[in-house]
């Protein structure tokens, strides 16, 4: 899913800017140039975006750009976007339920044995995972 949001930019006196979002209330962040500000605000956005969404809240409806006012006259506003796919997949913690098939016979070994089935098709689907991505050492958590 991309989505896309107005930032105010207000310049600090220095060269930096501080940024915000105003469809998302409390996000400020900082950046030393324009271009670090303009990278602060996505990540910070696509976070605050992503705690939306895996508490179970809707995205924000963004602001038409130029509906997007802000108080300094010295701020930039912009548009930014978010690949909120991609953001997850780096950065996502929520887990996924997925329903599965298997014969009843092992179904049946697996509950005399107390077989986990969770946690046998994390460690499962993990270890493909570092087999076919190059045998990374570290995983997502």
């Amino acid at each position: 899913m991309k989505l896309t949001y107005p930032i105010i930019l207000e310049p600090d006196g220095t060269g930096g800017y501080v940024a915000t979002a105003p469809d998302m209330p409390g996000l400020v962040t900082y950046g030393a140039s324009l271009s670090e500000a303009m990278e602060m605000v996505q990540d910070a956005a696509s976070g605050w975006v992503l705690t939306e969404l895996e508490d179970g809240k809707p995205a924000p409806t963004a602001t038409p750009l130029l509906e997007t006012q802000a108080e300094n006259p010295k701020a930039q506003t912009a548009l930014i976007l978010l690949d909120m796919d991609a953001y997850a997949e780096k950065y996502g913690k929520q887990a996924v339920r997925k329903n599965v098939t298997i014969p009843a016979w092992l179904d049946t070994w697996a509950a005399r044995n107390s077989v986990n089935y969770s946690h046998t098709l994390r460690d499962a689907l993990e270890r493909e995972y570092q087999e076919q991505e190059g045998g990374l050492a570290c995983l997502k958590q």
